[in-house]
């Protein structure tokens, strides 16, 4: 029986427990002299519950142990004596008569796959029936059990909550220990890249050029320091310039002077701004914003300027910002307590004098926490920054020169055919753990900031 039918079934028992258990509880009710502690469908989802969920654990435990099963039952037939001995080759005709096993109109072109092939499909079928067998009769047991419990003084009510904040933690948990895991995968191969090449002339070079590197000396050649001033310069710098007064003058406009009307329709316009995908943005840099940014330079005597500034990046980069920048702002206006801008009303101040005097200082930490956020995805930003942005790492403050990123050269070192354990492959996980400090400590700074201005207002 395929996953999905089992699923599918398991499901079934789920509703059939759950409206078993609740037509049960419906007649503890009947006569309403007892006022019950649980609702009759909190009683269903009690059962419902023990009727699934063990039997879906199990599905998940069995999937992931059954194929060891099935490959030593194929091992132990006398065919698999002709396997050969290195495990590469084995495990290939293993694979080959899983793959006829499955197709029985296909061919395997090794006659010991084909001779495998039925006894793949005969072990796949015994212990798929076997899964299938255990996880009904566990849903069985479960609904059982939970249905013998259903009184009129149980708790279920309790009992369901519980559960619920259980899959709630488990959720959580899963988020934190996948973010444990990328981080762990970053450490470990940075460990690798810093035996190659010292911390500190990584750290704190000013030289990088990863497609000639010193076998001898591969530090002097990838020095990050170019790197995060251009990541630094345009996502930090020129798209701020653009991102913060723009996105905290439309906050403004939203929150003190646009009519409903009009804060309806502007709203749900920047919401979608917000929600272009990245490559959009990338184009529009590359095919529009660069030429434009290209043709101003000539115009301002630059005739060699560059159509992969950092200027045109930046810009466009800024432009994405803004509906972040906006929604942070707009709501740390919004918090501000009416009190404090109807008193200064009252006290004969403009509307104007009011929020550079009042709203603005009073909402400030909650802004900056906004622009902190932003900036950490800014720098972390990738698609613009590989279709606008140069490879050449420079350390300058022209706008119109190229500049280069962490993550556009972490695509480019990932992308190329070096061994994977060369200094330059491993110099991109090196890359991405300190850019992953980086925005981690830029996160919990902003996260700070935000707990203690809602302290102030609570």
């Amino acid at each position: 029986m395929s996953a999905f039918v089992l699923l599918f079934l398991i499901a079934g028992l789920g509703l059939i427990a759950w409206l078993t258990a609740r037509a049960r509880a419906a007649r503890f009710d009947r006569g309403g002299a007892k006022r019950l502690h649980s609702l009759p469908g909190q009683h269903g989802w009690y059962v419902a519950i023990w009727t699934v969920i063990p039997a879906i654990l199990f599905i998940t435990v069995w999937s992931s142990i059954s194929p060891g099963l099935v490959k030593e039952a194929v091992l132990q037939h006398p065919a698999a004596a002709q396997l050969p001995q290195f495990d590469f080759e084995r495990d290939a005709l293993l694979a080959e008569a899983r793959r006829v096993s499955q197709d029985p109109g296909a061919k395997a072109f090794d006659p010991v796959a084909e001779q495998l092939a039925p006894v793949v499909r005969e072990a796949r079928s015994r212990y798929s029936w076997m899964g299938t067998l255990a996880a009904i009769l566990l849903a069985f047991a479960g609904g059982a059990f939970a249905f013998t419990r259903i009184r009129a003084d149980f708790r279920a009510r309790s009992q369901v909550e519980r559960g619920v904040m259980v899959l709630l933690l488990i959720a959580s948990l899963i988020a934190i220990l996948t973010t444990l895991g990328i981080f762990l995968s970053l450490l470990w191969e940075s460990l690798r890249f810093f035996q190659q090449v010292p911390f500190w002339e990584f750290l704190f070079g000013t030289h990088w050029s990863p497609q000639v590197i010193d076998a001898n000396d591969p530090g002097a050649s990838l020095g990050a320091v170019p790197l995060f001033w251009g990541t630094f310069f345009i996502g930090a710098v020129i798209a701020m310039i653009v991102a913060i007064p723009f996105g905290l003058m439309s906050a403004i406009y939203l929150t003190q002077y646009a009519a409903p009307r009009v804060r309806r329709w502007m709203k749900p316009i920047l919401e979608i701004l917000a929600g272009v995908p990245t490559v959009v943005y990338g184009y529009f840099a590359a095919l529009t914003v660069a030429p434009l940014v290209r043709d101003l330079a000539v115009m301002l005597g630059m005739p060699f300027a560059s159509s992969e500034s950092a200027l045109a990046a930046g810009l466009v980069m800024g432009v994405m910002i803004i509906p972040f920048v906006s929604s942070m702002a707009d709501d740390s206006i919004a918090a501000v307590p009416t009190a404090m801008r109807d008193g200064s009303l009252a006290m004969g101040a403009t509307t104007s004098e009011t929020i550079s005097k009042v709203l603005i200082p009073a909402a400030l930490p909650g802004v900056v926490a906004g622009v902190l956020l932003a900036v950490s995805r800014a720098i972390g930003e990738t698609m613009i920054v590989v279709m606008a942005a140069s490879g050449a790492a420079n350390i300058t403050l022209n706008p119109f020169e190229s500049a280069t990123t962490v993550t556009k050269q972490i695509v480019d070192l990932l992308t190329g055919e070096s061994e994977f354990d060369s200094p330059k492959t491993l110099a991109a996980f090196a890359l991405g753990l300190t850019l992953f400090v980086i925005t981690l400590m830029l996160n919990i700074v902003a996260l700070r900031v935000v707990k203690k201005y809602r302290e102030a207002y609570e």
